[in-house]
């Protein structure tokens, strides 16, 4: 494990590096080598600086995310972790796409767009998110364990999986309920002690 995270400390710096490298290349040295080419790029250098940014940019979050995974699996188990690498990824890509189209409308357009952006996309993805953190938590904080009975949202049964969106409770005619952390975290949970 901690070969990985060396490995993913490795990624984030590579990733800059080549994020600052290719834009100077791009935007500083091919212009002052052939100055002819400098007419060409200005036209499309919106399109240009969009592309090298959501390309390394997603490669810098996705990084980012897999650094605070493998954090946190040197101390939580696999589902802990890869519920926090996906609230970073998603954080990381929105704060990205906003800043972004922040920058392509400029000034103050730009603030109240990437502004708009970003809370449109915190809409969007509000379920999903607090889904995500609520699983975070119970995993986390361990109010539940796998093999536990109990009785959550009028659900009675014994619990075969936490994951960072779902319980899944197995009732007691071997059905099985998928019950959102969100619901798990909002409710009274009754947990029954083994015989």
């Amino acid at each position: 494990m901690k070969g990985q995270l060396r490995r993913s400390i490795a990624s984030i710096f590579l990733w800059t590096f080549l994020y600052f490298l290719i834009n100077s290349i791009v935007f500083v040295t091919i212009p002052s080598i052939f100055p002819g080419i400098s007419e060409t790029l200005e036209k499309y250098y919106v399109y240009l600086s969009v592309g090298i940014t959501l390309l390394l940019g997603y490669m810098i979050v996705s990084s980012l995310s897999d650094f605070a995974y493998w954090s946190i699996r040197l101390k939580y188990e696999e589902g802990t972790a890869g519920a926090v690498r996906s609230v970073i990824k998603i954080i990381g890509v929105g704060s990205l796409l906003s800043g972004i189209a922040g920058a392509v409308a400029g000034g103050a357009a730009g603030v109240a767009l990437g502004g708009f952006i970003g809370i449109v996309i915190g809409q969007a993805s509000q379920q999903i998110i607090g889904q995500g953190v609520a699983g975070l938590i119970v995993l986390v904080t361990r109010p539940i364990s796998i093999g536990d009975r109990i009785t959550v949202s009028n659900e009675t049964g014994v619990v075969r999986d936490i994951s960072t969106m779902f319980t899944v409770i197995e009732r007691d005619d071997k059905s099985v309920v998928m019950i959102p952390n969100s619901m798990l975290m909002g409710s009274k949970i009754y947990k029954f002690q083994s015989s």
